[in-house]
């Protein structure tokens, strides 16, 4: 679904830009995700509105196919958010232990208490925590908007089934620009 509007109280959530990941192979750069999620970071602080910052510092506990779980060992540094972040005393940081930034946080309730209506997602994995979080943002009744040149994975088969099959069903999607000129369009019509 093309971006139509944002909500007069939209949150960025930003999934995952750790030192610990940013490392990997992904399909586009990095570095150009960073830029844009800075930007749209940017653009939500100068309009006093949400940013959430999550890293993850675990994995849920279920058994997989694909061998036996072990505990997870991260060097040091490994989950801190990346310094482009440019973490301020009033955004909101998550720390997660599964793919999805709701499902063992209190982001729920730390969105509501702000009157978050909807959201809007970036990060890496696309596959993985970004649709984990768009998906579990949509089950609690949140609007979701997704910055789709502001994500990127490891499979590029997984991020474009994430991208055609998943997220029309759920949100809203575009790159993020047209995110950032939504909010000034709405904004100066205010």
């Amino acid at each position: 679904m093309p971006l139509t509007t944002l909500d007069l109280n939209t949150a960025l959530i930003v999934i995952d830009l750790q030192k610990g990941i940013v490392n990997g192979s992904f399909i586009s750069p990095i570095g150009e995700v960073i830029d844009r999620t800075r930007a749209l970071i940017d653009a939500f602080r100068a309009k006093n509105l949400p940013v959430v910052l999550v890293n993850v510092a675990g994995r849920a506990p279920g058994r997989t196919e694909q061998g036996p779980r072990s505990s997870i060992s991260f060097s040091e540094g490994w989950t801190d958010l990346l310094p482009q972040l440019d973490r301020q005393p009033g955004d909101i940081v998550v720390t997660k232990g599964s793919w999805g930034a709701f499902a063992t946080t209190d982001l729920e309730r730390r969105l509501r208490e702000r009157g978050v209506t909807q959201v809007v997602v970036t990060g890496v994995v696309t596959s993985g925590g970004v649709e984990a979080t768009a998906r579990q943002a949509w089950e609690q009744g949140f609007h979701v908007t997704l910055a789709l040149d502001a994500m990127t994975d490891i499979r590029e088969e997984a991020h474009e089934y994430s991208i055609r099959n998943v997220f029309p069903r759920i949100g809203e999607t575009g790159p993020a620009q047209e995110i950032i000129s939504l909010l000034e369009r709405r904004s100066s019509a205010l």
